[in-house]
């Protein structure tokens, strides 16, 4: 694994570093719970290459949602530096945070969060209203070739709630591949899954990753997470282990 250089400006260490999806360098991040202050991340440092798929695994509270909120900008650090798709997270507006995250970030969650009152389709296409990329009039093309490629065709006018909680997983994923984001960001994507159904979501990141996504996935499932090629381990806030296909590479 290549240490993070240390450079004279961030432009440097953006340019020095491009086929970096993700940096983060020496993160700290703490609440402040009444008059205490709780640290969550402790001087954690990450490089995530282009086209990696990634599991974070760890206990409850080592800080595993708290860094994949770093990463998409939901929450900031305390200290340190977060570079993502080349941008300097840290730096940008909400507005600004919004227009990018659109464009470079497909985030789907534990519990789906498909708006109910919209179908299937519809909620697909919404990412793509928001973001302005593609033209109004081919977004219902794109959004049905994106639920095709989940297993859904059949499904494609159904509210949410028609659907089993797979399908509406399977539905969250072609939403976060709306606007073709070469980022994939997965919080317990099957925490709410039967162990079948799990796994052919999980298939459907397998695929995606082949295909050149770069995926940083957070799991409670050990079986899950021993099959993706990169496994990096919190405990307490820091990386405790950070191995690909078995072996230990370099932390920075």
């Amino acid at each position: 694994m290549t240490s993070i250089k240390e450079t004279s400006s961030t432009n440097d260490y953006i340019n020095s570093n491009n086929k970096h999806v993700v940096i983060l360098r020496r993160v700290n991040k703490s609440f402040q719970v009444g008059e205490s202050e709780i640290p969550v991340l402790k001087e954690l440092s990450l490089e995530v290459h282009a086209g990696e798929f990634i599991s974070i695994v760890g206990q409850s509270g080592s800080g595993k949602s708290t860094l994949l909120n770093m990463v998409t900008g939901i929450d900031f650090p305390t200290s340190g530096e977060v570079l993502v798709t080349g941008q300097n997270v840290t730096t940008m507006s909400e507005n600004e945070l919004a227009a990018w995250r659109g464009k470079n970030v497909g985030i789907i969650f534990q519990f789906f969060q498909m708006l109910p009152a919209l179908s299937l389709l519809q909620n697909v296409i919404l990412p793509m209203a928001f973001a302005g990329i593609l033209p109004r009039n081919q977004r219902k093309a794109r959004a049905t070739e994106l639920l095709e490629l989940v297993g859904l065709a059949d499904q494609l006018h159904k509210l949410p709630n028609m659907v089993s909680g797979g399908q509406q997983q399977r539905a969250a994923v072609a939403r976060a591949l709306a606007n073709d984001p070469p980022l994939l960001v997965a919080d317990e994507p099957t925490g709410n899954l039967d162990a079948r159904t799990a796994d052919d979501v999980f298939d459907i990141f397998v695929r995606l990753s082949s295909e050149g996504k770069t995926i940083i996935m957070v799991t409670h499932n050990q079986v899950l997470a021993g099959r993706v090629p990169r496994v990096i381990e919190l405990d307490d806030g820091r990386i405790s282990r950070d191995e690909y296909s078995g072996v230990k590479v370099s932390t920075i």
